[in-house]
């Protein structure tokens, strides 16, 4: 591996239903065989010394799959966040949760909620989950806390700049999004993270979730590694910050 790791991870984890269908076997399946993946690239994760990751688990539009997917859906969930428990506390992680997490059903926001709780004073790894999740939702909310900031006369609207903004969102307190992984050979970034995405180095790879385990995040991390990030600059400027050549937007 590479020594060149990045401090945040965000993986959208897409093809359970998929990895399901193409065996015959029902969709909740492929989530709960998708969970182990869960397991294993946050062990992986943590064993490599990344800062960050954070995983896509469970979008706002996903609401309005079939009532029954979206219950066991849950409950797996709640299944992780109690088996994992031990493991997140013993293993100094802390977990995060974004998303519109008031919507949750109770069975599986009070556990997450402890766990996220009695883990804030972790200084290991931050897991986050994005739950009840959409990129646009929560750029909105972050306007209407800065709205009402300003119509309490708090904070002048000329304040208000991208790290103003960028610290209204609940990712504010991660490391910037270095990397951002999409299973299933999708190529879109389906409403996740998209202020944070800015930057980001985007890789989408064929395997379907279930299936990605740690070698292929191996992979995704040596492919980020031989990238040259540049944040507009070029790659004289890079190679001499001392250069006077005019940035471009490449």
């Amino acid at each position: 591996m590479s020594t060149s790791l990045p401090r945040h991870v965000g993986i959208i984890m897409d093809g359970n239903g998929r990895w399901a269908q193409v065996r015959g076997q029902p969709r909740i399946e492929g989530h709960r065989v998708g969970a182990e993946s869960v397991r294993d690239i946050t062990r992986a994760s943590r064993q490599l010394g990344l800062e960050a990751l954070t995983l896509y688990a469970f979008s706002s539009q996903n609401w309005s799959r079939p009532a029954d997917e979206v219950k066991a859906l849950m409950q797996l969930l709640r299944d992780y966040l109690l088996d994992e428990r031990a493991e997140i506390m013993d293993n100094q992680i802390r977990l995060h949760a974004i998303g519109d997490i008031e919507r949750l059903p109770a069975f599986v926001k009070e556990p997450l909620d402890a766990l996220c709780r009695d883990s804030a004073h972790h200084t290991g790894m931050t897991l986050t989950l994005a739950l009840s999740y959409g990129g646009r939702e929560s750029l909105a909310r972050a306007a209407r806390v800065l709205a009402a900031r300003v119509a309490a006369g708090e904070l002048a609207p000329d304040a208000i700049d991208v790290d103003v903004l960028g610290q209204a969102l609940p990712t504010g307190v991660l490391p910037p999004l270095d990397l951002l992984i999409r299973t299933s050979g999708e190529q879109r970034i389906s409403n996740f993270l998209l202020w944070e995405s800015a930057y980001a180095e985007l890789v989408f790879v064929d395997v379907l979730w279930p299936d990605f385990r740690r070698n292929e995040l191996y992979r995704c991390l040596e492919s980020y590694a031989a990238r040259e990030r540049r944040f507009g600059l070029t790659s004289a400027q890079l190679a001499n910050p001392d250069s006077d050549v005019e940035p471009t937007s490449g």
